[in-house]
């Protein structure tokens, strides 16, 4: 399987993960769903799509939906992206942990980790993609926490993969 087939694969399966969080029952809570935890899951649901699409919005006409990079594109390093290498995953973590909390299930928080995990994954095999792609990369990534400011940055370029 080729790199461009396996990254639309990733990303498939990140939107079944992230249906699936909207689309699981929400019944047996783990903890109370009252005022207070719905408004916190909101607020974070909300800053996590504000954060996507800020990201989304940061990478212009270097945006893929797959994690390989384009042959035209350009390494951002500004705006959202001087913070952190990849806010949209950061956004799509924060966003689907307010989901999780509202839905209070065991399999909401199940399927959360898994969302995280594979976004994890995911970066990984992109960062090995944006090291090969782009000379400043690994300065970029030395600088740069992975999804949240200061954490997550790749000590030696070799360490990581």
């Amino acid at each position: 399987m080729n790199r461009r087939a396996i990254g639309l694969s990733l990303v498939a399966l990140q939107f079944v993960l992230i249906a699936a969080m909207v689309l699981l029952p929400w019944t047996d809570p783990l903890w109370q769903r009252d005022a207070i935890a719905f408004s916190v899951a909101g607020v974070l649901a909300l800053a996590g799509v504000v954060v996507a699409v800020l990201g989304v919005r940061g990478l212009g006409r270097s945006l893929t939906a797959s994690p390989v990079p384009l042959e035209s594109s350009e390494l951002v390093t500004d705006g959202l992206y001087g913070l952190v290498r990849h806010p949209i995953y950061s956004g799509l973590m924060l966003g689907a942990l307010g989901v999780a909390l509202a839905g209070a299930t065991g399999w909401h928080l199940a399927t959360w980790l898994a969302l995280v995990t594979l976004l994890m994954v995911k970066a990984r095999w992109e960062e090995r993609m944006l090291l090969e792609r782009y000379d400043d990369y690994a300065d970029y990534a030395l600088r740069v926490g992975r999804f949240i400011p200061g954490i997550g940055r790749i000590d030696s370029p070799s360490r990581e993969g």
